[in-house]
Protein backbone atom coordinates (compact mmCIF):
# COMPACT_ATOMS: atom_id res chain seq x y z
CA UNK A 1 0.00 0.00 0.00
CA UNK A 2 1.12 3.37 -0.78
CA UNK A 3 1.37 5.89 2.06
CA UNK A 4 3.43 8.47 0.71
CA UNK A 5 3.13 10.92 -2.06
CA UNK A 6 4.46 10.18 -5.68
CA UNK A 7 6.64 12.08 -8.19
CA UNK A 8 3.72 11.61 -10.76
CA UNK A 9 0.82 9.72 -11.95
CA UNK A 10 3.21 7.14 -13.58
CA UNK A 11 4.80 6.53 -10.68
CA UNK A 12 1.53 4.78 -9.74
CA UNK A 13 1.60 1.84 -12.43
CA UNK A 14 1.94 -1.59 -11.16
CA UNK A 15 1.68 -2.58 -7.46
CA UNK A 16 -1.55 -2.93 -7.81
CA UNK A 17 -3.65 -5.34 -5.15
CA UNK A 18 -3.99 -9.40 -5.21
CA UNK A 19 -7.60 -10.25 -3.86
CA UNK A 20 -8.62 -13.33 -2.61
CA UNK A 21 -11.87 -14.31 -4.24
CA UNK A 22 -13.32 -16.34 -1.56
CA UNK A 23 -16.56 -16.82 -3.23
CA UNK A 24 -16.04 -16.88 -7.02
CA UNK A 25 -15.76 -20.68 -7.18
CA UNK A 26 -18.60 -22.51 -4.80
CA UNK A 27 -17.21 -25.80 -3.86
CA UNK A 28 -13.27 -25.68 -5.06
CA UNK A 29 -11.21 -26.94 -2.66
CA UNK A 30 -8.44 -24.00 -3.67
CA UNK A 31 -7.77 -20.68 -3.02
CA UNK A 32 -8.06 -18.11 -5.83
CA UNK A 33 -6.58 -14.90 -5.69
CA UNK A 34 -7.33 -12.22 -8.56
CA UNK A 35 -4.70 -9.23 -9.92
CA UNK A 36 -6.46 -6.34 -9.90
CA UNK A 37 -4.58 -4.97 -12.70
CA UNK A 38 -7.78 -2.55 -13.31
CA UNK A 39 -5.44 -0.31 -10.81
CA UNK A 40 -3.13 1.02 -12.63
CA UNK A 41 -3.84 4.63 -13.80
CA UNK A 42 -4.96 3.80 -17.27
CA UNK A 43 -7.17 1.13 -16.19
CA UNK A 44 -5.19 -2.04 -17.66
CA UNK A 45 -2.21 -4.20 -16.99
CA UNK A 46 -0.97 -2.83 -20.31
CA UNK A 47 0.13 0.66 -18.70
CA UNK A 48 2.98 -1.72 -17.80
CA UNK A 49 3.66 -2.79 -21.20
CA UNK A 50 3.51 0.98 -22.34
CA UNK A 51 6.66 2.47 -19.67
CA UNK A 52 8.55 -0.79 -20.37
CA UNK A 53 8.59 0.29 -23.86
CA UNK A 54 9.29 3.48 -23.53
CA UNK A 55 10.17 5.17 -20.55
CA UNK A 56 13.83 4.13 -21.15
CA UNK A 57 14.08 5.59 -24.35
CA UNK A 58 13.09 8.91 -22.53
CA UNK A 59 15.44 8.66 -20.11
CA UNK A 60 18.31 7.94 -22.52
CA UNK A 61 16.98 10.96 -24.99
CA UNK A 62 16.61 8.25 -27.71
CA UNK A 63 12.78 9.90 -27.47
CA UNK A 64 12.11 14.05 -27.22
CA UNK A 65 9.43 16.00 -26.39
CA UNK A 66 8.66 18.59 -29.73
CA UNK A 67 10.58 15.90 -31.99
CA UNK A 68 9.99 12.42 -31.21
CA UNK A 69 6.48 10.51 -32.93
CA UNK A 70 5.63 7.24 -31.45
CA UNK A 71 3.58 5.12 -33.80
CA UNK A 72 1.67 2.03 -32.52
CA UNK A 73 -1.36 -0.38 -33.55
CA UNK A 74 -3.66 -0.23 -30.59
CA UNK A 75 -7.21 -0.18 -30.58
CA UNK A 76 -7.54 -0.11 -26.82
CA UNK A 77 -5.38 -0.57 -23.86
CA UNK A 78 -2.72 -0.21 -24.70
CA UNK A 79 -2.82 2.86 -27.02
CA UNK A 80 -4.44 4.09 -23.58
CA UNK A 81 -1.24 3.55 -21.62
CA UNK A 82 0.62 5.24 -23.78
CA UNK A 83 -1.53 8.23 -24.39
CA UNK A 84 -1.11 9.23 -21.02
CA UNK A 85 3.31 8.86 -21.12
CA UNK A 86 3.00 10.65 -24.29
CA UNK A 87 0.69 13.03 -22.95
CA UNK A 88 2.74 13.61 -19.50
CA UNK A 89 6.41 13.83 -21.63
CA UNK A 90 4.72 16.24 -24.22
CA UNK A 91 5.47 13.37 -27.51
CA UNK A 92 3.28 13.04 -29.98
CA UNK A 93 1.45 10.07 -30.52
CA UNK A 94 -0.59 8.38 -33.41
CA UNK A 95 -2.39 5.06 -32.92
CA UNK A 96 -3.37 3.10 -35.42
CA UNK A 97 -7.38 1.95 -34.74
CA UNK A 98 -10.15 0.03 -36.69
CA UNK A 99 -13.72 0.18 -37.12
CA UNK A 100 -14.18 -2.38 -34.50
CA UNK A 101 -12.49 0.45 -31.77
CA UNK A 102 -15.10 1.27 -29.32
CA UNK A 103 -16.39 4.93 -29.02
CA UNK A 104 -15.21 5.19 -25.68
CA UNK A 105 -11.90 4.32 -26.09
CA UNK A 106 -11.65 6.85 -28.96
CA UNK A 107 -12.70 8.95 -26.67
CA UNK A 108 -10.67 8.37 -24.13
CA UNK A 109 -7.97 8.61 -26.90
CA UNK A 110 -8.66 12.30 -28.32
CA UNK A 111 -9.16 13.50 -24.59
CA UNK A 112 -5.21 12.46 -24.69
CA UNK A 113 -5.07 14.44 -27.99
CA UNK A 114 -3.65 11.02 -29.56
CA UNK A 115 -3.89 11.43 -33.38
CA UNK A 116 -5.67 8.77 -34.64
CA UNK A 117 -5.37 6.56 -37.80
CA UNK A 118 -8.79 4.65 -38.70
CA UNK A 119 -8.42 1.49 -40.75
CA UNK A 120 -11.72 0.89 -42.32
CA UNK A 121 -11.13 -2.26 -44.18
CA UNK A 122 -10.13 -5.70 -42.96
CA UNK A 123 -7.38 -7.83 -44.48
CA UNK A 124 -9.32 -9.48 -47.46
CA UNK A 125 -8.15 -13.19 -46.84
CA UNK A 126 -8.76 -13.33 -42.77
CA UNK A 127 -11.21 -10.40 -42.36
CA UNK A 128 -9.38 -9.55 -39.48
CA UNK A 129 -7.98 -5.70 -39.28
CA UNK A 130 -4.79 -6.72 -36.93
CA UNK A 131 -2.24 -7.45 -39.77
CA UNK A 132 -3.57 -4.10 -41.84
CA UNK A 133 -3.30 -2.10 -38.95
CA UNK A 134 0.04 -3.22 -38.55
CA UNK A 135 0.95 -2.73 -42.14
CA UNK A 136 -0.19 0.91 -41.55
CA UNK A 137 2.19 1.59 -38.32
CA UNK A 138 4.75 1.01 -40.87
CA UNK A 139 4.06 3.11 -43.64
CA UNK A 140 3.67 5.83 -41.08
CA UNK A 141 7.06 5.41 -39.36
CA UNK A 142 8.29 5.30 -43.22
CA UNK A 143 6.36 8.37 -44.00
CA UNK A 144 7.02 10.70 -40.71
CA UNK A 145 10.26 11.52 -39.53
CA UNK A 146 11.82 11.01 -36.10
CA UNK A 147 9.13 8.50 -35.85
CA UNK A 148 9.31 5.14 -33.68
CA UNK A 149 7.28 2.29 -33.05
CA UNK A 150 7.42 0.40 -29.63
CA UNK A 151 5.90 -2.53 -31.78
CA UNK A 152 3.98 -4.14 -28.37
CA UNK A 153 3.60 -7.69 -30.80
CA UNK A 154 7.57 -8.29 -31.17
CA UNK A 155 9.58 -6.01 -28.39
CA UNK A 156 11.07 -7.90 -26.00
CA UNK A 157 10.89 -4.71 -23.05
CA UNK A 158 6.66 -5.48 -23.29
CA UNK A 159 7.67 -8.99 -21.57
CA UNK A 160 9.97 -8.05 -19.36
CA UNK A 161 7.87 -5.53 -17.80
CA UNK A 162 5.78 -8.07 -16.45
CA UNK A 163 8.34 -9.89 -14.75
CA UNK A 164 7.64 -7.38 -12.09
CA UNK A 165 3.93 -8.17 -12.23
CA UNK A 166 4.98 -11.87 -11.60
CA UNK A 167 7.34 -10.67 -8.74
CA UNK A 168 4.59 -8.65 -7.12
CA UNK A 169 2.17 -12.10 -7.24
CA UNK A 170 5.38 -14.03 -5.51
CA UNK A 171 6.16 -11.91 -3.11
CA UNK A 172 2.37 -11.73 -2.13
CA UNK A 173 2.35 -15.11 -1.52
CA UNK A 174 5.80 -15.66 -0.43
CA UNK A 175 5.94 -17.91 -3.49
CA UNK A 176 3.41 -20.09 -3.46
CA UNK A 177 2.17 -19.90 -6.85
CA UNK A 178 0.54 -22.95 -8.28
CA UNK A 179 -1.30 -22.30 -10.75
CA UNK A 180 -1.35 -18.70 -12.75
CA UNK A 181 -3.68 -17.94 -15.16
CA UNK A 182 -2.97 -15.59 -18.30
CA UNK A 183 -4.93 -14.70 -21.28
CA UNK A 184 -3.12 -13.96 -23.93
CA UNK A 185 -2.52 -11.66 -26.95
CA UNK A 186 0.76 -10.58 -27.89
CA UNK A 187 1.88 -13.01 -25.00
CA UNK A 188 3.50 -10.36 -23.19
CA UNK A 189 2.62 -10.76 -19.64
CA UNK A 190 2.38 -14.80 -19.95
CA UNK A 191 6.09 -14.81 -21.12
CA UNK A 192 7.30 -12.12 -18.70
CA UNK A 193 5.84 -14.24 -16.03
CA UNK A 194 7.19 -17.44 -17.54
CA UNK A 195 10.62 -15.73 -16.80
CA UNK A 196 10.51 -14.72 -13.33
CA UNK A 197 9.00 -17.96 -12.53
CA UNK A 198 11.88 -20.05 -14.09
CA UNK A 199 14.36 -17.68 -12.95
CA UNK A 200 13.18 -17.87 -9.34
CA UNK A 201 12.70 -21.86 -9.37
CA UNK A 202 9.26 -21.48 -8.59
CA UNK A 203 6.81 -24.63 -8.97
CA UNK A 204 4.06 -22.54 -10.65
CA UNK A 205 1.51 -24.47 -13.56
CA UNK A 206 1.15 -21.46 -16.32
CA UNK A 207 -2.37 -21.72 -18.02
CA UNK A 208 -2.42 -19.81 -20.92
CA UNK A 209 -6.41 -18.64 -22.04
CA UNK A 210 -6.56 -18.19 -25.33
CA UNK A 211 -10.08 -17.13 -27.42
CA UNK A 212 -11.96 -19.76 -29.44
CA UNK A 213 -11.19 -18.69 -32.95
CA UNK A 214 -7.56 -17.71 -32.48
CA UNK A 215 -4.73 -19.07 -34.00
CA UNK A 216 -1.96 -18.78 -31.15
CA UNK A 217 -2.05 -22.24 -29.83
CA UNK A 218 -3.13 -24.28 -32.33
CA UNK A 219 -6.94 -23.06 -32.73
CA UNK A 220 -8.31 -22.33 -36.41
CA UNK A 221 -8.74 -18.43 -37.34
CA UNK A 222 -12.06 -17.20 -36.53
CA UNK A 223 -14.29 -14.13 -35.68
CA UNK A 224 -14.39 -13.27 -32.34
CA UNK A 225 -16.84 -10.72 -30.26
CA UNK A 226 -14.72 -9.99 -27.30
CA UNK A 227 -11.41 -8.16 -27.79
CA UNK A 228 -8.66 -7.96 -25.19
CA UNK A 229 -7.18 -11.65 -25.81
CA UNK A 230 -6.48 -13.81 -29.12
CA UNK A 231 -5.02 -12.63 -32.01
CA UNK A 232 -5.27 -13.43 -35.96
CA UNK A 233 -2.12 -13.07 -36.48
CA UNK A 234 1.16 -14.53 -34.23
CA UNK A 235 2.66 -12.42 -32.86
CA UNK A 236 6.97 -12.64 -33.23
CA UNK A 237 6.95 -12.76 -29.12
CA UNK A 238 4.73 -15.93 -29.07
CA UNK A 239 6.46 -19.49 -27.70
CA UNK A 240 3.80 -22.09 -27.89
CA UNK A 241 6.44 -23.94 -25.36
CA UNK A 242 5.98 -21.17 -22.39
CA UNK A 243 2.83 -22.66 -21.43
CA UNK A 244 2.59 -25.81 -19.23
CA UNK A 245 -1.61 -26.07 -20.63
CA UNK A 246 -3.60 -24.20 -22.92
CA UNK A 247 -7.13 -23.40 -22.08
CA UNK A 248 -9.67 -22.41 -25.34
CA UNK A 249 -12.71 -20.19 -24.17
CA UNK A 250 -14.91 -18.67 -26.16
CA UNK A 251 -17.28 -15.42 -26.23
CA UNK A 252 -19.99 -16.70 -24.26
CA UNK A 253 -18.12 -18.44 -21.80
CA UNK A 254 -15.95 -14.87 -21.11
CA UNK A 255 -19.43 -13.23 -20.71
CA UNK A 256 -20.49 -15.91 -18.32
CA UNK A 257 -17.14 -15.20 -16.12
CA UNK A 258 -17.20 -11.74 -16.27
CA UNK A 259 -20.97 -11.98 -14.87
CA UNK A 260 -20.22 -14.36 -12.00
CA UNK A 261 -17.30 -12.55 -11.34
CA UNK A 262 -19.54 -9.68 -10.57
CA UNK A 263 -22.46 -11.11 -9.36
CA UNK A 264 -20.10 -13.27 -6.43
CA UNK A 265 -17.01 -10.74 -5.92
CA UNK A 266 -18.57 -7.60 -6.53
CA UNK A 267 -16.29 -6.49 -9.40
CA UNK A 268 -16.36 -5.41 -12.37
CA UNK A 269 -13.72 -6.69 -14.71
CA UNK A 270 -13.25 -6.80 -19.01
CA UNK A 271 -13.60 -9.65 -20.87
CA UNK A 272 -9.94 -10.93 -20.57
CA UNK A 273 -10.53 -11.48 -17.12
CA UNK A 274 -14.00 -13.30 -17.61
CA UNK A 275 -12.39 -15.57 -19.98
CA UNK A 276 -9.59 -16.40 -16.94
CA UNK A 277 -12.45 -17.35 -14.59
CA UNK A 278 -13.61 -19.26 -17.27
CA UNK A 279 -10.73 -21.31 -17.97
CA UNK A 280 -10.42 -22.20 -14.37
CA UNK A 281 -13.75 -23.53 -14.07
CA UNK A 282 -13.00 -25.87 -16.96
CA UNK A 283 -9.49 -27.38 -15.21
CA UNK A 284 -10.88 -27.13 -11.62
CA UNK A 285 -11.43 -31.03 -11.25
CA UNK A 286 -7.23 -31.17 -12.34
CA UNK A 287 -6.92 -28.64 -9.10
CA UNK A 288 -5.16 -30.88 -5.96
CA UNK A 289 -7.27 -29.58 -2.71
CA UNK A 290 -5.37 -26.83 -1.02
CA UNK A 291 -3.61 -25.35 -3.96
CA UNK A 292 -3.43 -21.57 -5.17
CA UNK A 293 -4.96 -20.30 -7.94
CA UNK A 294 -4.11 -16.98 -9.47
CA UNK A 295 -5.98 -15.40 -12.23
CA UNK A 296 -4.38 -12.42 -13.72
CA UNK A 297 -7.64 -9.65 -14.24
CA UNK A 298 -6.14 -7.02 -16.66
CA UNK A 299 -8.81 -4.22 -17.08
CA UNK A 300 -12.01 -2.72 -15.65
CA UNK A 301 -15.26 -3.88 -17.21
CA UNK A 302 -16.90 0.11 -17.57
CA UNK A 303 -15.26 -0.60 -21.04
CA UNK A 304 -17.65 -3.26 -21.86
CA UNK A 305 -20.81 -2.08 -21.06
CA UNK A 306 -22.33 -2.30 -24.45
CA UNK A 307 -21.18 -5.53 -24.51
CA UNK A 308 -20.81 -7.92 -21.75
CA UNK A 309 -22.62 -6.00 -19.72
CA UNK A 310 -25.62 -5.52 -21.32
CA UNK A 311 -28.48 -7.62 -20.88
CA UNK A 312 -29.85 -6.62 -24.82
CA UNK A 313 -26.57 -7.22 -26.48
CA UNK A 314 -25.98 -10.27 -24.76
CA UNK A 315 -29.13 -11.72 -25.84
CA UNK A 316 -28.95 -10.91 -29.28
CA UNK A 317 -25.52 -12.63 -29.66
CA UNK A 318 -25.96 -15.31 -27.71
CA UNK A 319 -29.93 -16.04 -26.80
CA UNK A 320 -31.33 -16.12 -22.96
CA UNK A 321 -27.92 -16.92 -21.10
CA UNK A 322 -29.14 -15.37 -17.89
CA UNK A 323 -29.03 -18.96 -16.24
CA UNK A 324 -25.55 -19.86 -16.95
CA UNK A 325 -24.05 -16.81 -14.52
CA UNK A 326 -27.21 -17.13 -11.95
CA UNK A 327 -27.18 -20.83 -10.97
CA UNK A 328 -24.91 -22.09 -8.51
CA UNK A 329 -22.12 -24.27 -9.20
CA UNK A 330 -22.34 -27.46 -7.88
CA UNK A 331 -19.42 -28.84 -9.14
CA UNK A 332 -16.89 -30.27 -6.14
Amino acid sequence: MRTKPVSGVLDTIGNTPLAELSALMPGFRGRVFGKLEFFNPGGSIKDRSAAGMILEKIKSGELEAGRSVIVESSSGNLAIGLAQICRYFGLRLICVVDAKTTEQNLAILRAYQVGLDVVTDPDPVTGEFLSVRKKRVWEIVEATPHAYSPDQYSNALNPKAHERTMAEIATALDGRVDYLFSATSTTGTLNGCAAYVREHGLDTTLIAVDAVGSLLYGDEAAPRLIPGHGASVAPALLDRSIPDQVVHVSDLDCVVGCRKLVGREAILAGGSSGATVAALARVRRQVPDGATCVLIFPDRGDRYLDTIYSDSWVTTQFGEVAHLWKEDEVEV
